[in-house]
């Protein structure tokens, strides 16, 4: 199955992460929101990638996301996917927050795809409301 999906990032105080090409970029201990698409290959597999590397079981980073969830001071709380639905661009521009400049929008025209949100009740408010489907807490692993 593919589609778009919303993690919700908790890092639990301010870090500094060197993210690719974008270089050093600072992080204030927040909830974050990264809107991603699973079109391609494996679809929504790609959340089970995203998982690992965020619970240290995988090394390799592809996408600005996975600077974040490789840091240890982070924790992916949860995950709310849109199956079927090419919604990305559209809800990094809806969901509540402020958008983390350039990251994670290198293959758009948008500013961002992480946003700093007003904590994580507020987002999966949010997208559950746009028609997002949270995951349970035992599927995140």
């Amino acid at each position: 199955m593919s589609g778009t999906y919303v993690l919700a990032v908790d890092v639990e105080r301010p870090i500094s992460v060197v993210v690719g090409a974008l270089g050093e970029r600072e992080f204030a201990a927040e909830t974050y929101a990264y809107v991603g698409s699973a079109f391609g290959p494996g679809g929504f597999a790609r959340l089970d990638r995203h998982r690992e590397l965020a619970r240290g079981e995988r090394t390799t980073r592809h996408w600005h996301v996975d600077y974040l969830l490789g840091h240890p001071e982070t924790r992916l709380e949860s995950t709310v996917t849109f199956p079927g639905a090419d919604r990305e661009c559209e809800l990094a521009e809806r969901l509540p927050g402020e958008p983390v400049a350039d990251f994670g929008a290198s293959d758009c025209d948008c500013g961002a795809h992480l946003l700093e949100t007003p904590g994580v009740k507020a987002l999966l408010e949010a997208a559950e409301a746009a028609g997002g489907v949270l995951e349970a807490e035992t599927e995140l692993g």
